[in-house]
């Protein structure tokens, strides 16, 4: 936001330079960018009159100009185009100083002497943006009437100060001059001076030029509208133009400068139709049709969807609502009749549009962020006075106003105890009431404290504490004593899962595992990648509303597929020996809530190991939460090959999967190597694990081991023979251990050998013989009819 500050003196009597406005306003919440002077570098231009032009008798481009300063006549050669007669210009006198440290010196051009040189206005210093076509290319011509021989720094107000302000959203009253001249006058403590709007000449009636205006959508709550007649398009006068080059608006023309210089000064942005082009005369509102096509004035072919607002005269769509006007009703030349209107919209809606086009203006910028709509009748009734001052048109008198919901001033209740306890100092009711009133803030003090209505224009002020910032920011928080932070000491602490996450990574480190950290957003592809079929929970996934990309689209159900792309990155750069693991939220939707989040632990690695590693890593986990009698089933997961995999239970509860990655899978990562992984719901396991582990004296009798084999058809589990050890083994089984399954030579067809070890130990005596054969034999029964095994000799 520029805030020039010849602008800003119109509104407020502020007796300070530059530089102290600037640091006031500061301290009291509106943050200043930068301070620019415009004038800085640039020195010896006057405004001059061509009275004479001549050809260049040695050079067909060049003219010579007789010059009158008003006090003395020079010559200046040039090449510039536009140049006439009677022209008022720049002139750069010889010594005189230029943007870009461009120093003037008496020269000679093809033998004539030229005493100076006629500048643009980017020679001047000002950005081609806000330079008019007309004078993109060649010398700046006055406006007629100005006056001959003054500096033209002044002429031009080059050599007033620029603020530049950094508005943030929730202030969109701030995107303003009156609204910062509002702020200026409260840091101040003095009046603010809003323009006495009032219009001298009236004629006619409305209805005798334009019939009526509907709205048919409730994202559009008012559109305020007045009539001019007799318009004439010409070029502004030079005040007005350079109002609106130092807040960095280009000039167009009379009509359409006006209602820029209006939306700088008040902050609503308006629009000016051609009466010519609306041949229904009636203005309606309502959303665009789907894949609706409209020609903005830009000249640029735009298509609509039903989420955008439109303005149509009934039959054709005119202007896109709160953004741009349409290219068959802009102000020409030749406009004779003007509609000017004032209204306004939904932010989201504009915001949204805006977006999707990649269209945005300086009224989209400020619908944005939400305007009030009692500003919309001020603005279109200021302008109409502008137009009467430079005698631009005639004013119609009336005007149609459709305003769906007025809005009311909000009432607040502050209690001056709350005040004094959140800004940490004593200020009474009546010096609270003094500061609100100096931000236009009505007052009423009662018993309880205070009762305050909030003006319309100031959308950002809802709740007690917002009034009490602003008393504390308009009394200045530099003037505020710092005190010493008031409060109960409480002791902090890890959470109970959190501990539970470090026990575990102690296990997973110390058997070569590397904790990984990976984004939360993941892209729908990554489904196809792991096989997971179409009705699969794991789809039921959270899309991202504006991602960053398709790789980024939704929230992911599984760590898995972010373990697999770092193996693979792993594999591919030739690292050897790589496992990792992750501790990591994933989410799920739920029907009118936020997501739900649940913590998963994935684990994983290629080179470090077998299946059976996989195993023992994930019995190691529960060993360190205190559990050790797990049940392991065959798993049936899409990314897992199923011969080699399981999944976990704990009294009858699953608790994750575990295994070697299915080749497909494998295939389409773009992995060589076997890779295994696994994933638990890790805060399932916090209602299992122990605060404390309970240690016991080391074994004093010695251990017992039998190995077995048995020839049994493929899918019998080796968690059911494990079972039937259990049953068997009158509680004295210290471990189970299958170290070999074995198919091929020597092995009929549709049959594994599968071995397996059993270690025995009493607490309270050696083990003889005739009790471990015993428990022998019958594992070998239970095995035979209950699986079907067959003892291999």
């Amino acid at each position: 936001m520029l805030l020039p500050i010849k602008w800003l003196r119109d509104y407020v009597d502020i007796d300070e330079n530059t530089k102290t406005i600037a640091d006031k306003v500061t301290d009291t919440g509106s943050h200043v960018e930068s301070i620019e002077d415009r004038s800085e570098g640039l020195e010896g231009v006057v405004v001059a009159k061509i009275t004479k032009i001549e050809r260049h008798p040695d050079a067909d481009k060049l003219v010579i100009c007789t010059m009158d300063t008003g006090s003395e006549n020079l010559t200046v050669v040039t090449g510039a185009p536009n140049v006439f007669e009677g022209a008022i210009v720049p002139l750069a006198k010889v010594g005189a100083k230029l943007a870009g440290g461009v120093k003037i010196e008496k020269s000679k051009l093809r033998g004539i002497e030229s005493d100076g040189m006629l500048c643009s206005l980017e020679e001047l210093g000002y950005d081609n943006s806000v330079i008019s076509k007309e004078y993109r290319n060649g010398i700046y011509i006055f406006p007629e009437g100005t006056e001959i021989g003054q500096d033209a720094l002044d002429a031009l107000d080059l050599n007033k100060e620029v603020i530049e302000f950094e508005i943030t959203p929730n202030r969109p009253d701030c995107l303003s001059i009156i609204g910062m001249a509002r702020e200026a006058a409260a840091t101040f403590n003095t009046k603010l001076k809003e323009p006495e709007i009032k219009i001298e000449n009236e004629v006619d009636n409305i209805s005798d030029y334009f019939k009526s205006v509907e709205i048919e959508t409730d994202n559009c709550s008012r559109f305020y509208s007045r009539v001019i007649k007799d318009v004439k398009i010409k070029e502004s006068p030079l005040w007005l133009q350079n109002y609106l080059m130092s807040a960095g608006v280009r000039p167009v023309n009379n009509i359409v400068d006006i209602t820029n210089f209006v939306m700088l000064e008040c902050g609503q942005p308006l629009h000016a139709y051609d009466l010519e082009y609306i041949k229904t005369k009636k203005i309606v509102v309502r959303m665009a049709k789907n894949e609706e096509e409209f020609t903005t004035l830009d000249n640029e072919k735009r298509i609509l969807f039903d989420s955008d607002i439109v303005i149509t005269d009934g039959e054709k769509t005119i202007g896109l609502a709160g953004i741009m006007g349409g290219l068959d009703s802009e102000v020409m030349d030749t406009t004779v009749n003007v509609l000017l209107e004032g209204a306004n919209f939904n932010s989201e809606c504009i915001r949204k549009t805006s977006k999707r086009l990649g269209l945005r203006s300086e009224a989209s910028m400020r619908f944005e962020k939400g305007l009030d709509p009692n500003t919309a009748k001020i603005a279109v009734d200021r302008a109409a006075q502008l137009i009467e001052l430079i005698s631009a048109g005639t004013i119609i008198s009336g005007n149609l106003d459709d305003y769906k919901k007025r809005l009311e001033a909000k009432k607040i209740n502050l209690r001056a105890d709350k005040v004094n306890r959140l800004i940490g100092f004593e200020i009474t009711k009546d010096e609270m009431a003094k500061l609100l009133n100096r931000l236009e803030i009505e007052t009423e003090i009662v018993d309880e404290g205070i009762i305050c209505t909030v003006p319309t224009f100031r959308p950002d002020i809802n709740i007690e504490e917002d009034l009490i910032e602003e008393i504390a920011r308009i009394y200045g928080y530099h003037n505020i004593e710092p005190k010493p932070l008031e409060g109960k000491l409480s002791v902090g602490g890890r959470s109970k899962l959190r501990n539970l996450e470090d026990r575990i990574k102690t296990v997973l480190l110390a058997m070569g595992y590397n904790e990984l950290i990976t984004f939360s957003f993941v892209g729908k592809s990554v489904f196809e990648k792991l096989n997971i079929k179409s009705d699969d929970n794991l789809r039921n996934a959270v899309e991202i509303i504006n991602p960053l990309g398709e790789e980024f689209s939704i929230m992911r159900t599984t760590l898995v597929p972010n373990l697999l792309e770092i193996l693979a990155n792993n594999e591919h750069r030739g690292n050897e020996n790589v496992g990792g693991f992750e501790f990591g939220n994933t989410f799920y939707p739920v029907e009118g809530q936020l997501p739900g989040e649940e913590k998963k632990l994935s684990f994983g690695f290629y080179d470090l190991g077998d299946f059976y590693f996989l195993k023992e890593t994930l019995s190691k986990i529960f060993w360190k939460v205190g559990v050790k009698d797990l049940e392991f089933k065959r798993a049936n997961v899409t990314y897992l090959h199923p011969g080699r995999s399981a999944e976990v239970f704990y009294k009858g509860e699953s608790f994750g999967v575990f295994g070697e990655v299915h080749p497909e899978v494998l295939e389409n990562f773009s992995m060589k190597k076997k890779a295994y992984v696994g994933e638990i719901l890790f805060e399932k396991l916090l209602k299992l694990a122990i605060p404390n582990y309970l240690y016991k004296e080391l074994p004093k009798y010695p251990a017992v081991k039998r190995d077995l084999a048995f020839l049994m058809d493929l899918d019998v589990e080796a968690y059911s023979i494990e079972e039937i050890v259990k049953e068997n083994a009158q509680g004295i089984l210290e471990d189970f251990n299958v170290f070999d399954i074995y198919t091929g030579k020597g092995i009929e067809e549709g049959k594994k050998s599968l071995a397996f070890s059993m270690t025995f130990r009493a607490d309270d005596r050696t083990l003889k013989d005739n009790e471990i054969t015993a428990i022998v034999n019958n594992v070998i029964e239970g095995v035979a009819t209950k699986l079907g095994g067959k003892l291999r000799e």
